[in-house]
Formats: structure tokens, sequence, C-alpha cells
């Protein structure tokens, strides 16, 4: 029997989380402007989550990665508030708990760092996930916070820790 191993990202990768998470975009019908499926930082993760106050973790099994799921503190949001950032999953690790297990380890970091509250932008388009994110005790808000960019994103939601 394979074991799922959780750990943070390394440079190499990039490339394979890069792939996984436009895949599911266009998958869901999620590929539009204004989300992370243009984002220029979508292919050089392991740098952008150099930042201090970061962490990107990845799924891998048998040396493949599955996905991953980070915390950011994205421009804009208020001191104590962190954003789950790209949060993607390969069709063949979905249903099986990965991405629970990638909640939980982000969530436990952020909490560790100071975090009082997560943020998260989603769209309908991925209704799976934002029932999984119900499940953490996310909360719909009204409207965005801080300055993401990603005007692709129609749903919002928050957690406090």
């Amino acid at each position: 029997m394979s074991t799922i191993a959780i750990r943070t990202i390394q440079p190499a990768d990039n490339q394979a989380l890069a792939v996984i998470i436009r895949n599911a975009l266009a998958e869901f019908g999620a590929n539009k402007p204004g989300t992370v499926y243009y984002d220029a930082t979508t292919d050089a993760l392991y740098e952008l989550f150099r930042k201090a106050g970061s962490i990107y973790y990845v799924a891998e099994e048998n040396g493949v990665l599955l996905g991953g799921a980070g915390i950011y503190p994205s421009p804009g949001l208020p001191a104590d508030t962190c954003e789950l950032v790209k949060m993607y999953l390969s069709p063949n690790a979905r249903g099986k708990g990965i991405g629970k297990l990638l909640i939980e380890k982000a969530l436990e970091f952020a909490t560790a760092t100071g975090y009082r509250n997560v943020y998260i932008e989603t769209m309908p388009e991925l209704r799976k996930a934002m029932s999984v994110y119900e499940k953490f005790g996310f909360k719909y808000l009204d409207g965005p916070m801080g300055n993401t960019g990603h005007f692709g994103c129609g749903i919002w939601m928050i957690k406090s820790l």
C-alpha cells in the first residue's frame, strides 16, 4: 500500500503543480481571466511561497505530485488574516481525503504563525471545494477582502482560527 506524503514545496515541483492547477480550472470551466489560470505566479509557486508568513504544501504519492494548498498573506488583507490559496488536486487524487489533509496542515501553519482568520476566494464552478470549505467552518462573505487581483472569483469565505 502506498502512502501519501505531505511536504513543503520544492523548486522541482513548479511545473507539475502549474499543470495540475490549470488542468483543474479547465476541467471545471473556470479557466477564465481574473483567476490563477492566467497568473504568472502559477508557474513559480516555489518562489512565490518564499514570502514571510506563507507556506505551500504538496501531496505526493510514490514520487508523483497529486496537488497542493498554501497559506499566503495576500495584499490588502488585515495583518491577522491570511488566504488559503491554490488548493488544487489532480482528478485521481480527489475523494480520498487528500484535500482535507492539505487544508488541515495549512490551517495548522496559519494558527502557529499567529493568524486569526483565513480567507478564501473561489467560484461557483468549484462547488465541491466550497462544500469542503463549509465543513471546515468557513462562512460566506458578501464581498471580497484584500487586493488579490482575482476579479474572476465571485465567492468569498472566511474562517476564524
